[in-house]
């Protein structure tokens, strides 16, 4: 199937339901940014009641997976098609033409967990800083990538990976009132989400002008549209050095933008285990 075609109705994988989005705008914003990152993304559109809401209105929550296994969401405005998963280069096609159709489903693609509904905040970062700690880190596989580390040639993969495990920002909250103590640890992979995906919101000046040094693909692209994100309200004209909301669910951490969520599960209940192979093999 060509992107962006109409397909017949008895085709497999189409349903005569449109895709429901109202917030074109804002859908695109994030759709262009993920395809930009993987061309071969798939996007998860999930409908939101007016009584789970922001504002008491139809939503779709807007899920896709990072390149650099970290997810991310954005809530637009539209009904939606209910939960659906969708190649994002064909609902942005779609988009494009100002159509109205569901691309073929791809419900199948859909291979990861959501982070629960529910969720505590535990600080607020500003956003100008964490848009620095991107940009230093672009800085940093930049200078490996031309000089090496520590005068040895280091593979781009191995620095760019070592780059994002780091803990960027630690969070610790004292026990109070019963609770036990919180540390929540930042790590890069969400940083670069949140700042990839354009969630901050646009970039002033001085902040676009470091972006641009920090790395060669950063850009300080105003998002266009809105975002209620969880909890959140519709911004207008949301400065790019907001406060962001460092959130914990479960086993999952979050950063919670003006445009934009990205989650991550911790990395403590990241665990690796050998595997048992016999002793004949």
């Amino acid at each position: 199937m060509v992107t962006g075609q109409r397909r017949p109705a008895d085709e497999p994988g189409w349903s005569p339901a449109g895709h429901g989005l109202v917030g074109v705008a804002d859908a695109g914003a994030f759709l262009a940014r993920l395809n930009r990152l993987d061309r071969t993304a798939v996007v998860r559109l999930r409908s939101v009641p007016p009584s789970e809401s922001p504002g008491g209105v139809h939503r779709t929550a807007l899920w896709a997976r990072l390149p650099w296994n970290v997810l991310v969401g954005r809530m637009v405005a539209g009904v939606g098609p209910g939960d659906v998963t969708v190649a994002v280069r064909d609902l942005l096609a779609e988009l494009a033409r100002n159509g109205t159709d569901l691309p073929y489903r791809r419900d199948a693609d859909w291979r990861w967990p959501l982070p629960p509904s529910a969720s505590r905040v535990v600080e607020m970062l500003p956003g100008a800083e964490l848009r620095r700690i991107a940009a230093a880190a672009a800085g940093t596989l930049r200078s490996a990538e031309a000089s090496g580390v520590g005068g040895r040639a280091v593979g781009q993969r191995a620095v760019r990976d070592a780059l994002l495990d780091h803990v960027a920002v630690v969070v610790t909250q004292p026990a109070a009132d019963g609770a036990p103590p919180v540390q929540a640890e930042v790590s890069q992979r969400l940083v670069q989400g949140i700042v990839r995906m354009g969630f901050l919101g646009p970039a002033g000046p001085a902040e676009r002008a470091a972006a641009t040094e920090g790395t060669a693909d950063a850009d300080g692209t105003p998002t266009v549209g809105s975002i209620a994100d969880a909890g959140g309200t519709e911004p207008a004209g949301v400065p790019g050095d907001s406060p962001v909301q460092v959130r914990l669910a479960g086993n999952w951490i979050g950063l919670s933008a003006p445009y934009g969520v990205a989650w991550s599960l911790k990395v403590s209940n990241l665990v690796m285990r050998p595997v048992q192979v016999p002793p004949n093999g």
